[in-house]
């Protein structure tokens, strides 16, 4: 098993989506249909900001893992997949970590 190279401590939880959208954002599917999706989490990690997304009709618990990146000119947040395997893999083991109760209390 590989060493996970982040922990809780190396979270930051941020707003700054939610003040730009609220709670709920619009993602486009392959087809350009727009779906809802409940923003569960924003945080950053080393100064990289991620998002957490459920479809609001999800009969699942899966979520979105998404990068957050913020434009230059206007400082608008945009919503990145995350093309890195290994980056996707590290940051949602970091947030099943950070959100799941802590058993050891």
């Amino acid at each position: 098993m590989t060493e996970f190279p982040f922990s809780r401590a190396d979270l930051v939880v941020t707003t700054r989506l939610r003040e730009a959208f609220g709670s709920e954002v619009e993602l486009e599917d392959e087809n350009g249909k727009s779906i809802p999706y409940e923003l569960l989490a924003e945080f950053e990690v080393f100064g990289q900001g991620y998002a957490v997304l459920q479809a609001v009709k999800s009969k699942y618990d899966e979520y979105e893992l998404l990068r957050v990146e913020y434009n230059g000119e206007d400082g608008k947040p945009e919503l990145l997949t995350i093309e890195d395997d290994e980056e996707w893999e590290n940051i949602a083991e970091l947030y099943d970590e950070w959100s799941l109760p802590d058993d050891e209390g």
